[in-house]
């Protein structure tokens, strides 16, 4: 296996997919963005964005993805559920409400903040940060009574979730983050399988993905 990686994206779910489950993989790391400053990389990935997977004849872009697939392709159940179990369909529904509610809103921001920053953009990027506060409400409700998001352990969910959480401290917005939601995202950034993921990966600028 082998995973294409910019510090600060989504493919730090992948790779910390990948410490957790101790699987063997090849890491290659890339300066942001890869379509700009590696051009070659558009001849792995011709969107030239990360994260980039490759599994044999297997090819994915897609983090939360690539983090199911493990769980499955590898048998890794620890670290996620299968489909007779009865919060299999919540497991799913966080794993994409990460990309498909939370994340998005973010990548517009950071665009405005950070990639193309002018006056008339900054009231864009402040619009959509609000939006991705508001987005976090199911999250805060739910942990206000729940140590992890589903069956009561770990799983490759709470990955997905954390992550757009740690994006948010990047950029800045995690004042505006409830406690206990806070308080989640440090307990995850603990766990050995993160640190390593991060000791291995962080070492470029935040950047754009997929």
């Amino acid at each position: 296996m082998k995973l294409w990686h910019c510090a600060g994206s989504r493919s730090l779910r992948p790779l910390w997919a990948l410490e957790e489950m101790g699987l063997d993989y090849d890491l290659e790391i890339l300066p942001f963005p890869p379509r700009v400053f590696k051009r070659d990389y558009l001849d792995v990935n011709s969107l030239g964005t990360v994260p980039y997977f490759v599994d044999g004849d297997v090819h994915m872009t897609e983090s939360s993805a690539i983090c199911q697939y493990l769980v499955d392709r590898y048998q890794q159940h620890d670290f996620g559920l299968q489909p007779d179990h009865p919060e299999y369909g919540a497991y799913l529904n966080w794993l994409h409400h990460a990309d498909a509610t939370l994340t998005f809103p973010q990548t517009i921001s950071m665009r405005y903040y950070y990639l193309e920053p002018t006056p008339e953009k900054q009231a864009v990027a402040d619009d959509y940060a609000k939006w991705f506060i508001a987005r976090l409400r199911r999250l805060n409700a739910h942990l206000e009574n729940h140590e992890y998001l589903v069956d009561n352990r770990f799983t490759v969910a709470d990955i997905a979730i954390c992550y757009a959480l740690i994006f948010a401290k990047a950029l800045k917005l995690d004042d505006r983050i409830k406690p206990q939601t806070l308080a989640y995202m440090e307990r995850l950034i603990e766990r050995p399988g993160y640190v390593r993921a991060h000791e291995l990966g962080e070492a470029h600028q935040m950047p754009e993905q997929g």
